[in-house]
């Protein structure tokens, strides 16, 4: 009896950390949509239902050939601008050829980026070579997005990780209540943005945590320590908004667990 015991403890382990590898595998290299609907104080009729593509934190990841099972999966989304929030390459891999790849199969819209603390090294080589593609840099600036009379002013900072943005210098200029939208890399940008009045915020860097426990969370995030606040989602503070997008790469391990590479659908209608 002991021996058959034994011989089912074993297979059950086995057959468990199969299970186990597999599902973690599946954490890594399957891609999630996640959809968000935002409502904007003083949004104009014209950009009610307008939608937000937002990618981050690539680290240099190949999906497919090309990056076809990617941008595939892009394009059968409806969205209006594409927003990059850094990271898209890695500090031990420095290549931007899986992002060229992206931009390149990317149905036309407008595109903005934002650097994270994984560019700063090769700053210059990675702007010029994405404004060769048609790509706007946001590193402590601003654009906007005119439909009609109607604008919608899209603001972005250089790393708020590395301490290298400067909110007032990125929304400088913008005298009306049209509403804004900030693009930054890292969460810690949150409190001041909403002290500026900012509608909406789109920020990556804490990959969602990478390893999520059911019903606590991340476990870690880098800024944040143990258990952090802002990891992953949807967060409020009075009328602005902020989504924490858990990334389509992976940092130091290549490990997902509850935590699966994605891209976010930000849509915006009117509040209230």
């Amino acid at each position: 009896m002991r021996t058959a015991q034994k011989g089912i403890s074993r297979r059950t382990f086995i057959i468990g950390g199969m299970g186990l590898l597999s599902y973690l595998y599946f954490n890594v290299h399957s891609l999630a949509v996640k959809h968000y609907t935002v409502a904007i104080n003083g949004l104009p009729q014209e950009f009610e239902g307008f939608t937000i593509l937002h990618l981050t934190d690539l680290h240099a990841k190949k999906y497919g050939d090309q990056q076809d099972k990617l941008i595939r999966l892009i394009n059968r989304q409806n969205f209006d601008m594409v927003a990059m929030t850094g990271d898209f390459i890695d500090k031990d891999n420095p290549d931007l050829e899986p992002t060229l790849e992206l931009i390149q199969g990317l149905a036309a819209k407008p595109i903005f980026f934002v650097p994270g603390n994984h560019e700063w090294r090769y700053d210059f080589s990675i702007k010029s070579s994405l404004e060769e593609h048609g790509v706007k840099i946001l590193d402590n600036k601003n654009a906007e997005l005119a439909r009609g009379d109607a604008r919608l002013w899209i603001a972005g900072v250089d790393d708020p990780y590395l301490h290298r943005d400067k909110l007032e210098e990125a929304l400088h200029g913008i005298a009306d209540a049209q509403p804004k939208l900030l693009l930054a890399h890292a969460p810690n940008i949150f409190k001041p943005a909403a002290e500026s009045g900012v509608e909406l915020v789109l920020v990556g860097h804490t990959h969602g945590g990478q390893v999520r426990l059911p019903l606590i969370g991340a476990i870690v995030a880098p800024g944040q320590g143990l258990f952090p606040q802002y990891d992953y989602g949807h967060f409020t503070a009075g009328s602005t908004n902020m989504i924490v997008n858990g990334g389509l790469g992976e940092s130091t391990l290549p490990l997902r667990f509850c935590s699966r590479p994605e891209i976010v659908l930000v849509k915006l209608v009117s509040a209230p």
